[in-house]
C-alpha cells in the first residue's frame, strides 16, 4: 500500500452529514439535546427536576457504559472509570474489574463495535448527552438511596428513542424524489462497482469507519474534533458577521464556563492518551479510541475545513502500522500524542 493517501486517486467521495459535512455548534446542539433528554424523563417519568438544570459539567468524553461509564486502554485495560459522575478511585476499579483491570466484554466490542444489551458505547455527539444524563440519574438515585434498576436504562432508551423519532420523515418515503434500482445479482452488482476506488469521511467509529474499511474496503477519512482541543489550530469557514456567528455570541452569555464536548476533559483526560501518575511517575497508555482510529482509518482530520482549501491531488501521510503514532493527522498530530512520541 502507498505510503501517501490522494483524493484524486478516489473515483468516488463519499460524506457522512451531521458532524461531518454539515458541521454543528457542539456547546448549543449538546445543551439541547440534553435538555431534550431530561424533559422527557421528567414530564413522562416523573424523574427530579433537577435534571433539567444544567451546570458546568465535564461531558466531555466518549466511552462505554456499563453501569459505570468507562475509559478503555488499546488492550481492553479500565483505565478510568465513573459511577455516575463521581470518579472511582485505584481501589473500587480492581474491585469492580479485577487486579488486571479487565472490561470483561473488550473482545466482543473490539471485533463489532456494535452496541449490546449489557453495555452502551457513546462514540459521537449526538450520544454524548445521554452519558451525561446517565450519570446525572445515577447520581440523583444514589442521593436518595433508591435502587439502581433495569429500568433506569429503559427510561434512558425510551428517552433517546423519543428525541430521534424519525416519523416525521414519513411524508418523504411515501413521495420519494430519487429512485434506486436493486439487485440480487451479486455479479452484476461486482461488475459495476469492484473497480472503483471510494473514500469516506465520517465522525463515528462504529457507523462510518469500522464499516467502510472492514465490508467496503473503503479509504476513510475520520472526523476527530478532539483534536482541536490539543492544540490543532481550527479551520473556521463561517464569516465574522454570520447568523451563525450571532448566535454563537448570543450563546456566550448563556453558557458561561461551559465547555465544548470536544475540549480536553479534566476529568477524563486526552481522547488519545491518558496519563496517570503514581508517586511522583508519569504513564501514558493509549486509549482504544485513538487506537481504532490508526487500525480503522486511512488518516484523521479535525474538521472538513482543514483540507477544503487544499488541491484534490494533496498527498496526505497514511496511518501505518510502520511509521510513527503520529502520522497519519492532518495538519498535525494532538499534542498528547507528541508528547508519547517524545517519551
Amino acid at each position: 500500500m502507498s505510503e501517501y493517501f490522494s483524493l484524486s486517486e478516489c473515483d468516488v467521495i463519499g460524506f457522512d452529514l451531521d458532524h461531518t459535512l454539515c458541521r454543528y455548534n457542539l456547546k448549543e446542539t449538546s445543551r439541547l439535546i440534553y435538555e431534550s433528554f431530561a424533559q422527557y424523563l421528567v414530564e413522562h417519568k416523573g424523574y427530579d427536576k433537577d435534571l433539567l438544570h444544567l451546570t458546568p459539567s465535564t461531558w466531555d468524553f466518549r466511552g462505554v457504559l456499563e453501569g459505570n461509564l468507562v475509559k478503555l486502554a488499546e488492550d481492553g485495560t479500565v483505565l478510568r472509570a465513573t459511577h455516575g459522575s463521581k470518579n472511582l478511585s485505584t481501589d473500587d476499579i480492581i474491585k469492580h474489574y479485577g487486579p488486571k483491570r479487565e472490561w470483561k466484554h473488550f473482545n466482543s466490542l473490539n471485533t463489532s463495535y456494535t452496541r449490546s444489551a449489557k453495555y452502551y458505547f457513546y462514540d459521537n455527539y449526538f450520544d454524548l448527552p445521554g452519558a451525561l444524563l446517565c450519570a446525572r440519574v445515577v447520581d440523583m438515585l444514589n442521593k436518595r438511596g433508591a435502587e439502581i434498576t433495569s429500568d433506569v436504562w429503559k427510561d434512558i432508551v425510551a428517552a433517546i428513542d423519543h428525541n430521534y423519532n424519525t416519523s416525521a420523515f414519513r411524508v418523504c418515503r411515501n413521495n420519494p424524489l430519487i429512485t434506486l434500482i436493486l439487485s440480487g445479482n451479486y455479479i452484476c452488482f461486482a461488475m459495476c462497482v469492484s473497480y472503483l476506488q471510494v473514500v469516506y469521511f465520517g465522525d463515528s467509529m462504529r457507523s462510518d469507519m469500522f464499516p467502510a474499511s472492514s465490508f467496503g474496503k473503503w479509504e476513510t477519512v475520520m472526523i476527530v474534533e478532539e483534536m482541536e482541543g490539543e492544540g490543532v489550530p481550527r479551520a473556521n469557514a463561517t464569516p465574522s458577521n454570520s447568523p451563525t456567528s450571532r448566535v454563537k455570541g448570543r450563546w456566550r452569555k448563556r453558557d458561561q464556563g461551559m465547555k465544548s464536548p470536544s475540549a480536553l476533559s479534566n476529568q477524563w483526560g486526552s481522547y488519545f492518551v491518558d496519563v496517570q501518575k503514581n508517586e511522583g511517575e508519569e504513564t501514558r497508555r493509549l486509549t482504544w479510541c485513538c487506537q481504532s482510529i490508526h487500525t480503522y482509518s486511512t488518516m484523521a482530520i479535525p474538521s472538513i475545513e482543514a483540507i477544503a482549501d487544499l488541491s484534490l491531488d494533496f498527498k496526505f501521510q497514511r496511518f501505518s502500522p510502520d511509521k510513527p503514532i503520529t502520522t497519519g493527522y492532518y495538519p498535525r498530530p494532538p499534542d498528547s500524542l507528541l508528547k508519547w512520541e517524545e517519551n
